[in-house]
């Protein structure tokens, strides 16, 4: 089996340092819980970046810092993993789905503009897949307009606009290192920020509500720390992602010139904007059905997802709000994607979708 993604840390890449952690009995808020963040902080370009358990925490602790509860309304990025919306329905705020480019999958400046209202308390962009095209633009509206931009970076670390990286952009990033992400705890995400009116917020609620300082609970808080083993397992995966990144961008390439003669078509991004390829996606050419080609490929020993879901489409959103984006549900319906990661010969997976279309 083809498989959709392998991830790039191998035991001997830890071993050492890992023993160590067992020698010492020092699981949490040791050496390497304290060094990854600053790495993180370093590599992005931010001024300070807080672990937490997952990017969905992550999320769901940068509205809380903004204050998002009942009556406000917060705008969201429709093609995306469910847990984007799902953490301002948690929050009692109403998500306005705002729709995506069918190039880029990206959430559309000009629509966005049309559904700030006053009641308008963020804005969650997210960068499909991690592509971050239009991120400065929908920046500079949304700040013209007094709301804060969270930018749902699970897909995204190591990508960049010009030459700032994701991470640096908008007003908070969060990034996830889920087993399918170009680095892996296992579980466990990150936030970071160039203001320091959040530095405070962050570093009490993610320990309980206890000041690093006086050691006092000078608030409530909650347990969204990461332990020593996953940071170790981070801090290694950072050292090589760039070259990670290189390998994924040329995987693309290859795809893309075996099968853009098929009739698929590739995710889009902007000029200035480098993209990691987190995952390589297509749009299925036009007449193809894209789980009938699934289902080939599985049965060819290759294994494929969807691109994301249209978050307005998912049947609890529908029933709720009846508010179906078309470009997002179209992207739900339409996209593949391809498997990636170090060693993959591309050439078998593309000459298998080349027997699908004969």
């Amino acid at each position: 089996m083809i498989r959709l993604i392998k991830p790039y840390l191998q035991q001997a890449d830890i071993e050492a340092e890992l023993e160590g952690i067992f020698d010492s009995g020092i699981f949490t808020k040791g050496q390497y819980s304290k060094a990854f963040p600053e790495k993180i902080a370093q590599y992005t370009g931010a001024k300070h970046a807080f672990l937490t358990t997952s990017a969905t925490t992550a999320l769901w602790m940068c509205l809380k810092a903004l204050g998002v509860g009942e009556g406000d309304e917060v705008l969201v990025s429709d093609f995306s993993f469910p847990a984007t919306v799902n953490v301002v329905e948690d929050l009692g705020a109403t998500p306005v789905f705002v729709d995506v480019s069918l190039e880029t999958y990206n959430m559309l400046p000009d629509v966005l503009e049309e559904k700030i209202s006053p009641a308008t308390k963020a804005c969650m962009f997210v960068d499909a897949l991690g592509n971050p095209s239009g991120i400065d633009k929908v920046v500079e509206i949304c700040h013209a307009k007094g709301v804060p931009v969270i930018e749902d970076a699970a897909c995204a670390i190591g990508s960049s606009v010009g030459d700032v990286r994701v991470g640096a952009i908008a007003d908070l990033t969060c990034f996830s290192f889920h087993p399918r992400k170009l680095i892996t705890c296992g579980e466990g995400g990150a936030i970071t920020t160039n203001r320091d009116d959040f530095v405070e917020f962050f570093t009490n609620k993610l320990n309980h509500g206890a000041s690093p300082v006086t050691g006092e609970y000078v608030t409530y808080g909650y347990n969204f720390r990461m332990a020593e083993i996953p940071c170790l397992m981070g801090i290694s995966q950072l050292e090589k992602l760039d070259a990670v990144i290189e390998e994924r961008r040329y995987q693309q390439q290859q795809y893309e010139s075996l099968l853009a003669p098929l009739g698929f078509i590739a995710q889009k991004a902007d000029e200035n904007v480098y993209h990691n390829m987190q995952s390589i996606v297509f749009t299925v050419p036009e007449g193809v059905e894209r789980n009938d080609l699934a289902r080939f490929l599985r049965e060819d020993g290759i294994e494929t997802t969807i691109g994301t879901y249209s978050q307005s489409a998912c049947q609890y959103y529908r029933s709720k709000y009846n508010d179906v984006q078309p470009n997002g549900y179209f992207l739900q319906e339409h996209t593949i994607t391809m498997p990636c990661y170090g060693g993959l010969d591309v050439k078998l997976v593309c000459e298998s979708c080349a027997r699908y279309m004969d």
